[in-house]
């Protein structure tokens, strides 16, 4: 019989009826935590939600300085094997049906908003600060009914291995970075930052088709140095015995275990980070089924470079609720993806600015209301050009605006900006400009640096002559 955290008790077969065999062979009895009755108010029914197919139990206890209806917190010590317990429910299907082999992928990510955005800068530093080290590790010697277990010399903080459902499983992980590793301030692993434990099964398939995603999990760590987890369990027990019996009762009560809490799957690789029902796009693996949208931790870490032209698009009022929250996904959105489930482009679009705050809170909020009302950015400096050859000379002094202008946009509002914009407009090699002049009073030629085209009129228009020189062997253009 298992405890699953915030929610009613499933009723669980023990090992001994769920692995058939002697109890010599099993290492560990069931967990005996205890059934806790109902105290909500009888005449408020609520529906029980479904057991899980799968659960994943980490054998180390939580910290009892978390209050009611926050995610349970896990201190684990560096280097040190923890077993995960690897359970899968008969009472959901028939046990012949089941697969004889899953395979689960287990990854240690970060739980902190901010460092999700850097999730690959920072393990690019933490690899070239620790060489040969990885995050994340299995223990294999401990492990129980662990199938060709798989290290990923690529991917520092990710396991995979196979397990049967119908035997016991047991797999024991080392996590070798601490939680100060990631902060400015190292002064300890109670200023460190939290890391989430996740653990993602799939049905195998054959080798053409993506494997079927059939469960992810995941609980929120800590790490320390050696030892370290085991005095700060210590200190947040001291404190909470400290505190008078009211103030307890606002802390969750410390377990022997840790009960993983179903989260949404991690987004396959192979997807295309362009295609809008990519798992990339549609999910976002660092949410958690918690008690109230607040908790949910989301924004996974996107490729902001593959995401431009995406994020580039304006949302249509006209789109419907699927386009809708495929928008949000698209842009980032997609922890509150449930919460707008119901609204179309225009809802979205009427909706103010401190009605999204409210929604989202203060970041999230902000953000999206100003990718709703973001504006096409506006080039620095736009000028217009035309070739002199397509011109016919008594037309240029009768009427300046007639002939054949193309617009030159300019960021940079540099000489070398501007020079390879006029070669390419041209159809000139841009090595054989050597020299840019602007015709000034009087028809003199003033050449063109950095500092005149800053001075340069918005939207001016111009005629390029193109001189041709022999020493060297180029050109001269003058904007007349």
């Amino acid at each position: 019989m298992l405890f699953w955290h915030n929610q009613p008790e499933h009723l669980w077969p023990s090992p001994g009826e769920l692995y058939p065999g002697p109890p010599s062979s099993l290492l560990r009895e069931s967990l005996p935590l205890p059934y806790l009755k109902q105290e909500e108010l009888p005449n408020v029914p609520g529906p029980e939600p479904p057991c899980p197919a799968f659960q994943y139990v980490l054998c180390a206890a939580t910290s009892p300085a978390v209050k009611q209806g926050e995610e349970t917190l896990t201190y684990l010590n560096q280097g040190q094997s923890y077993e995960v317990q690897m359970l899968w429910n008969p009472k959901l299907g028939d046990a012949t049906q089941c697969p004889q082999l899953l395979k689960s992928v287990a990854r240690v990510v970060f739980h902190d908003r901010r460092l999700q955005y850097t999730e690959q800068q920072q393990l690019d530093g933490w690899r070239w600060s620790r060489p040969g080290d990885r995050i994340l590790d299995i223990d294999v010697p401990l492990s129980v009914g662990v199938i060709e277990p798989q290290v990923l010399p690529s991917q520092l903080n990710t396991v995979e291995f196979h397990w049967d459902p119908t035997k016991r499983t047991s797999i024991f992980l080392q996590v070798h970075c601490i939680s100060t590793e990631f902060t400015p301030r190292k002064k300890g692993g109670e200023k460190g930052v939290s890391f989430r434990l996740r653990i993602d099964t799939f049905k195998p398939s054959d080798k053409e088709l993506a494997p079927e995603h059939l469960h992810s999990a995941g609980c929120l760590i800590k790490v320390f140095k050696p030892k370290g987890a085991d005095r700060k369990l210590k200190t947040d027990r001291d404190k909470i015995e400290k505190q008078p019996l009211h103030e307890r009762d606002k802390y969750q009560v410390a377990r022997e275990s840790t009960v993983f809490v179903e989260c949404p799957p991690w987004p396959e690789p192979s997807a295309g980070p362009h295609s809008p029902l990519s798992p990339r796009a549609l999910t976002s693996p660092y949410s958690c089924k918690l008690l109230s949208p607040e908790r949910l931790c989301s924004s996974p870490p996107f490729a902001l470079d593959s995401l431009v032209g995406s994020l580039a698009e304006d949302l249509n009022p006209g789109a419907s609720i699927l386009e809708t929250q495929q928008w949000l996904h698209r842009h980032r959105f997609s922890a509150y993806c449930r919460m707008l489930a119901n609204f179309t482009g225009t809802d979205l679009l009427k909706l103010t600015r401190q009605d999204l705050i409210q929604i989202c809170g203060a970041a999230d909020g902000i953000r999206l209301f100003n990718t709703l009302r973001a504006r096409p950015i506006r080039h620095r400096l736009t000028l217009y050009v035309a070739q002199e050859a397509s011109r016919q000379e008594n037309e240029v002094a009768e009427n300046p605006d007639s002939g054949f202008y193309q617009e030159i946009s300019l960021n940079e509002l540099s000489a070398v900006e501007l020079m390879g914009k006029l070669a390419e407009l041209l159809a000139l090699p841009a090595n054989q400009i050597h020299r840019l002049f602007h015709q000034g009073p009087g028809g003199i030629l003033i050449l063109l640096n950095d500092q005149v085209v800053q001075n340069l009129k918005d939207e001016s228009y111009f005629v390029a002559v193109v001189k041709k020189v022999q020493n060297p062997d180029g050109y001269y253009l003058v904007l007349t």
